[in-house]
C-alpha cells in the first residue's frame, strides 16, 4: 500500500488546481484559506483525540509545527492563491513553483546532510524539462509584479517548509503535527485579514463543492501523505514527484473541464515520468 502513496499524492494534489479557480472566483484568497484551515485544524484535532494522542506538547514542538504550517499553508498557498487572484497566469505560477525539487536538491545537502546523487540530478532535470513542456513557455507580457513576487515567496516557502519538516518529522505523531500546522496556517491568514484586507466569501454551490474537495481530499488526504513521505524518505527524493503534477493537472483538465491536451503535453508527461522514476528509484 505504501508504494502507491506517491501516485495517490500526485492525483490528489493535482486535482487541487482544478478547484482553486472556482474558490478564488467566489472569495478573496486569504478568507478562503483561513476558512479552509480552520476546518482542517478541527478535523485533525478530532482525529488526534480519537487516536488518544495528546495534543499537549512541548513548547518547542508547538512552535516548530506552527512555523511549518505558516510556511506551507500560509506563505506557500497564500502566495499561489494571491498571485492567481491578481492576474498571474496559472501556468507561469505553476512553472515557478515547479522549481521546488531543484531548489530542494541544492539545499538538502548542506542543510540536511543528504547526498544527492548524479542519478537524482538527471531525474530532476528531466522532470523539470517535462513539466516545462506541459506548462509552456509563452508567458505573455502582462505579468503583475506583485504576483511574481508572491509566487517566488511561495517557491521559497514550500522549499524551506519541506526541509524544515524533514528536520522535525519524528518529533510528533502525524495527526498532532498536522493539527498544529493547520492551526498555524489558519492564524496566519486570519492576521492577514485583520490587518490588510476586507474579507468576503460567497457561499455558492460551486464554492462549497470546491472547498469541500480541498479540505477533505487535498488537506486531509494529499497533505497527510506528503508529510508521511517526507518522514520516511529523503527530502530530495520526495519532492521529485512534484514534477508529475503539472502534467497530471493537464490531463484532469482535459477529462473534466474539456480543456485541450496537446501532443506536447503528452510528450512532457512521458519525459517527466521518466525523470521522476530515475530520481526516486533505488540503485
Amino acid at each position: 500500500m505504501v508504494r502507491i502513496f506517491p501516485l495517490i499524492f500526485v492525483l490528489l494534489w493535482s486535482s487541487a488546481f482544478i478547484t482553486t479557480k472556482p474558490i478564488i472566483d467566489n472569495s478573496d484568497p486569504f478568507a478562503a484559506l483561513a476558512f479552509r484551515f480552520f476546518f482542517v485544524a478541527v478535523g485533525f484535532l478530532l482525529f488526534s483525540i480519537y487516536l488518544k494522542q495528546s495534543i499537549f506538547i512541548k513548547k518547542r514542538y508547538l512552535i516548530e509545527s506552527m512555523f511549518s504550517g505558516i510556511l506551507f499553508h500560509g506563505l506557500y498557498l497564500g502566495g499561489v492563491f494571491y498571485s492567481i487572484s491578481i492576474g498571474m497566469p496559472t501556468s507561469l505560477a505553476a512553472l515557478i513553483v515547479t522549481l521546488q525539487p531543484i531548489l530542494t536538491n541544492i539545499l538538502s545537502g548542506p542543510l540536511l546532510n543528504e547526498r544527492v546523487t548524479s542519478q537524482q540530478w538527471v531525474g530532476v532535470l528531466l522532470g523539470f524539462v517535462g513539466a516545462s513542456l506541459v506548462l509552456g513557455i509563452d508567458v505573455g507580457s502582462g505579468i503583475p509584479l506583485l504576483g511574481l513576487i508572491a509566487t517566488l515567496i511561495a517557491l521559497l516557502s514550500i522549499t524551506f517548509s519541506t526541509i524544515w519538516q524533514k528536520k522535525l518529522s519524528n518529533n510528533l505523531p502525524l495527526s498532532v503535527s498536522n493539527f498544529y500546522q493547520a492551526l498555524g496556517g489558519c492564524l496566519f491568514h486570519v492576521l492577514i485579514i485583520i490587518f490588510f484586507i476586507e474579507p468576503y466569501i460567497y457561499f455558492t454551490k460551486t464554492f462549497i463543492i470546491a472547498m469541500s474537495h480541498q479540505i477533505f481530499l487535498v488537506s486531509f488526504g494529499a497533505f497527510t501523505i506528503l508529510m508521511f513521505l517526507i518522514k520516511k524518505n529523503s527530502a530530495s527524493k520526495t519532492v521529485s514527484v512534484f514534477f508529475l503534477i503539472p502534467a497530471t493537472s493537464a490531463i484532469m483538465a482535459w477529462l473534466f473541464l474539456n480543456e485541450t491536451l496537446t501532443n506536447i503535453d503528452v510528450v512532457g508527461f512521458l519525459i517527466a515520468s521518466v525523470g521522476v522514476y530515475i530520481a526516486t528509484r533505488n540503485k
